[in-house]
């Protein structure tokens, strides 16, 4: 059974940084594609980043290239998001997901593993 466990959310004010981890299991983690994503209310769920570090591939979505970096630890099966500059547009809840695969993705529809989220709130 997989399992996908984010932490790290909360509450920062504009221009500060948060760095939002997501522990998986279940899966060979090391070649799956992960991603991160995040829908704020009244919004459609959005990609914010994806990467699979076998084929070296990453995406940014525009609105948080710059500010924010992707990561992963395999030995701890641990994807991170390290989240600087933030401003309130950034506020949502953010969920990680697993592909399960090694093909690349960042159109949710293609994961099908989630974690139940973690809430970002920034303040002006």
């Amino acid at each position: 059974q997989v399992q996908v466990v984010e932490s790290g959310g909360g509450l920062v004010q504009a221009g500060g940084s948060l760095r939002l981890s997501c522990t998986v299991s279940g899966l060979t983690f090391g070649r799956s594609t992960m991603g991160w994503f995040r829908q704020a209310p009244g919004k459609e769920r959005e990609g914010v980043s994806c990467a699979n570090w076998g084929s070296y591939t990453t995406y940014y979505n525009d609105f948080v290239k710059g500010r924010f970096t992707i990561s992963r630890d395999n030995a701890k099966s641990t994807l991170y998001l390290q989240m600087d500059s933030l401003n309130p547009e950034d506020t949502a809840m953010y969920y990680c997901a697993a592909k399960g695969s090694s093909a690349f993705s960042c159109l949710g529809r293609d994961f099908p593993y989630w974690g139940q989220g973690t809430q970002v709130t920034v303040s002006s």
